[in-house]
């Protein structure tokens, strides 16, 4: 049995050096988008059954789970997020677009909140049935629980949530949230600035990342804020970036997480509200929930099918690409056998795993690559024997239309050239004119045979970079 070649799940690479323009309403230059999480009422506590107090993100530095006892001191510091915390946050925020992260048995526990979240008109996005870590769960344990999650958001808010976001998620959260049901997206990520598409559950799976570090948590652990100030101007500092790349071309998404046990004390809820004045005193933002957000990228970037060499079977993947470094298949076979991932399904990607698998071979392999290159307007060409490949390189420098003298210039270079070097003249013709190569062909035959030959390995390898472009897009 052929074991199956390594594979690197992770992306690495994303939008890439040039992000899509995202087409903001208005010509915004920036999507602002902010989450109130609400999760009081949700969090670990042997009154819901769970086996421990609470420990995470709260006033108590250093706190710790207490196995089967209650927090008096924790209780009471979720406590207030729901009885002051989120109506001082409302009444700030209650004029803007937002979406709320549901715990779905905090929401069940708050049906004045709700009211006034449904009153504001704000998302109410999933957060997960309960506010616990899922790292540790089986598959059949999470999917029970997020499945109980819609059931019980519906029920309780009066419609299924369009958005997710676990937060304290396992590695299979996102499969598993998308298999269960037919969300606009999925905010369990923190890997870029603006939304994208992955396969997830068997679907298109729209992703709309999360944040970190615009996010009143920090104020909760060591490496965080210590004050007002320092949350108001990492805010105001990552706006003005992210605006500045707006206006020069590049818009991008802001997010800002807030809870409501955090954000929602005094002193923080006066540097937020001196951020968002910043941010309003800007002419082209766009406030927008997330499921608005999720909408207008769908709708502007839907999800497209793509090819995915990474994906491929060794057949497939040879047969594709078993031509891009000339009659060398074994150079794709290789390729094949690296550790492949998202990285490589791209034209730059793909093209490093085969010259990596190039530049190792032995100089006997890549001289036996070098030979298997036709001649320039050689007589193959006049036959009409060269692969496809070559035929429309050739065709498009002008080289199947030389008059006699040129054809007799290009044959006597030809047989000079591989008379002393053993190998055939090798250009990426696409980057030349007729012109520009004859003026190669003479300069490079004057070169020593071990400069030749690493500058004719350097061409084929532009030669397979070219035609991984025309195949799989710059």
């Amino acid at each position: 049995m052929t074991q199956d070649p390594p594979r690197y799940p992770r992306d690495l690479i994303g939008h890439g050096a040039t992000p899509p323009d995202p087409q903001w309403p208005n010509g915004a230059k920036i999507a602002v988008q902010i989450v109130l999480n609400y999760e009081e009422g949700g969090e670990n506590n042997i009154l819901h059954g769970d086996a421990a107090s609470e420990a995470f993100l709260s006033e108590i530095t250093g706190a710790q789970p207490w196995p089967g006892q209650r927090h008096w001191n924790m209780e009471s510091l979720y406590e207030y997020g729901a009885r002051a915390g989120f109506w001082r946050l409302h009444r700030m925020l209650g004029h803007l677009p937002l979406t709320v992260y549901g715990v779905a048995t905090a929401l069940a526990r708050a049906p004045d909140q709700v009211h006034a979240m449904q009153a504001a008109g704000w998302e109410i996005a999933s957060h997960g049935l309960k506010w616990v870590e899922h790292k540790d769960m089986s598959a059949e344990e999470e999917r029970a629980q997020i499945l109980e999650a819609i059931r019980l958001h519906t029920e309780v808010t009066g419609s299924a949530p369009r958005g997710w976001y676990t937060g304290r998620c396992s590695m299979q959260t996102v499969d598993l949230v998308a298999a269960a049901g037919e969300f606009a997206y999925i905010a369990d990520s923190y890997a870029d600035d603006l939304p994208y598409w992955v396969q997830a559950g068997g679907r298109d799976q729209l992703i709309v990342p999360y944040t970190m570090d615009c996010n009143d948590m920090r104020f909760a652990i060591q490496a965080g804020f210590t004050d007002g100030a320092q949350f108001e101007g990492y805010l105001k500092d990552s706006f003005d970036q992210l605006y500045a790349e707006g206006a020069e071309g590049r818009p991008g998404m802001m997010s800002i997480g807030l809870h409501c046990r955090i954000a929602g004390r005094p002193g923080r809820a006066r540097a937020l509200q001196r951020a968002l004045d910043h941010m309003q005193a800007h002419e082209g933002v766009w406030f927008a929930t997330r499921e608005e957000i999720a909408r207008h990228w769908a709708s502007v970037h839907p999800p497209r099918a793509t090819l995915r060499p990474s994906q491929m079977d060794r057949v497939a993947f040879v047969d594709a690409f078993g031509g891009i470094f000339e009659h060398s298949p074994w150079i794709a076979e290789g390729a094949h056998a690296l550790e492949l991932g998202p990285v490589h399904d791209t034209a730059r990607g793909l093209h490093n795993a085969l010259a990596r698998v190039f530049r190792s071979a032995s100089e006997e392999q890549r001289l036996g690559v070098l030979t298997a290159h036709p001649d320039l307007a050689g007589k193959l060409a006049a036959a009409g024997r060269l692969t496809a490949e070559s035929t429309a390189e050739q065709a498009g420098a002008g080289l199947d239309m030389l008059t006699d003298d040129e054809r007799a210039t290009f044959t006597q270079l030809n047989s000079d050239y591989t008379a002393k070097f053993g190998f055939p003249f090798i250009i990426a013709v696409k980057d030349h004119t007729k012109a520009s190569i004859l003026s190669a062909f003479h300069r490079r035959i004057g070169n020593d045979r071990s400069t030749e030959f690493a500058e004719a390995c350097r061409q084929v390898e532009r030669i397979a970079e070219l035609r991984l472009i025309d195949k799989l897009g710059a």
